[in-house]
């Protein structure tokens, strides 16, 4: 069921039972089967907990509007913020740790972008996306090439404060990630969210993340017995 608001309209049965499921495979004991069946009641739980809060992010009211048209240096030219939009009235932007102070981009957000560049013709399907970093236009499309990237679209915000405004720039002027959501409609875009989950939201022992994780590296991960570990990150290189 992809629209959580579908969910208020039905009396849902329990977690647990739904979850309540006989021996499945080979070899596994009562002990594994009461464990893995306690297990999927708190899955199928979190999975309603995520659609709820899904439900309430499209229920926000209208966020601010943009307070300029920002322009940037794409691919193929200059691009203004209301230009990426296309045909769409939603647009998502991800501001990838590349700027000019760095020898190379960071390892964390370009495993990110790999992921997602193998998934963006269907994401453009829904809305547009747009990867944004504070270098020249030329040295963001370099590292593209080398990393094999086909589907995503690049833009440099060097000449701009679009960084600083929406919370992907400290006050060093260090660039940070960030992921933002804005809508357009009657010729007016506004801000509608931004992942605001970070360091000071963190839990102990944990690195910040949001909630879901964009990252399938991670739900990968999650889903394995030694977990994220606490001392791997991706590499540029192997």
């Amino acid at each position: 069921m992809n629209d959580a608001n579908t969910t208020s309209t039905h009396t849902l049965k329990p977690a647990r039972q739904l979850a309540d499921l006989p021996s499945r495979f080979p070899g596994e004991s009562a002990e594994y089967r009461r464990a893995r069946n306690a297990l999927l009641a708190e899955e199928i739980e979190l999975r309603r907990q995520i659609e709820r809060v899904a439900a309430q992010r499209r229920a926000l009211p209208p966020g601010g509007i943009v307070p300029e048209d920002y322009r940037f240096d794409g691919e193929t030219g200059p691009a203004t913020l209301s230009q990426m939009f296309g045909a769409h009235d939603t647009l998502v932007t991800y501001n990838w740790m590349f700027g000019p102070q760095r020898a190379r981009p960071c390892p964390m957000c370009t495993s990110l972008l790999s992921a997602w560049d193998g998934e963006m013709p269907d994401i453009l399907q829904r809305v547009a996306f747009a990867v944004i970093g504070r270098s020249p236009i030329d040295r963001l499309v370099a590292f593209k090439e080398e990393r094999g990237w086909r589907h995503l679209r690049l833009y440099s915000s060097g000449g701009n404060t679009f960084n600083r405004d929406y919370a992907a720039e400290d006050p060093a002027g260090d660039d940070l990630p960030a992921l933002n959501v804005f809508t357009r409609a009657g010729g007016v875009v506004r801000h509608f969210w931004a992942e605001e989950m970070g360091p000071s939201t963190a839990d102990p022992g944990q690195d910040p993340r949001g909630a879901p994780d964009p990252m399938p590296l991670w739900t990968i991960l999650d889903m394995t017995p030694g977990g994220r570990g606490s001392d791997w990150y991706p590499k540029l290189a192997y």
